[in-house]
């Protein structure tokens, strides 16, 4: 088994979970988000980065607003809207039931 492969499978399907995380802690510029992303499993690229926030955008989970830049062009700010913010509540809560469901095989499988 490549356990690389379902690894990378597993990082991709969370990447949704931890965008919402980072935006929801306070509005960033994508710089921000490809920094804060950096340091944790969910590094990423901004070739990435742009058509998953342009999705979430569509779906209505996130908004932006342009901010004007003293080092060059105004920039675009993301925030969670009301219904992203109900998306994370709800992936927080799953990723909870997730969690204790892999303990409780675990313990199945000891016993």
């Amino acid at each position: 088994m490549d356990n690389e492969h379902t690894k990378q499978q597993v990082r991709k399907g969370l990447l949704v979970y931890a965008l919402l995380t980072v935006i929801a802690a306070q509005e960033l510029y994508v710089a921000d988000i490809l920094k804060t992303l950096r340091g944790s499993e969910f590094s990423t690229q901004e070739g990435t980065l742009y058509p998953l926030l342009s999705r979430l955008r569509r779906e209505q989970l996130i908004s932006y607003r342009w901010v004007e830049s003293p080092s060059g062009p105004p920039r675009k700010y993301y925030a969670l809207t009301p219904a992203g913010n109900a998306c994370l509540k709800d992936l927080d809560a799953y990723w909870g039931d997730i969690n204790r469901s892999i303990e409780k095989l675990k313990k199945g499988a000891k016993g």
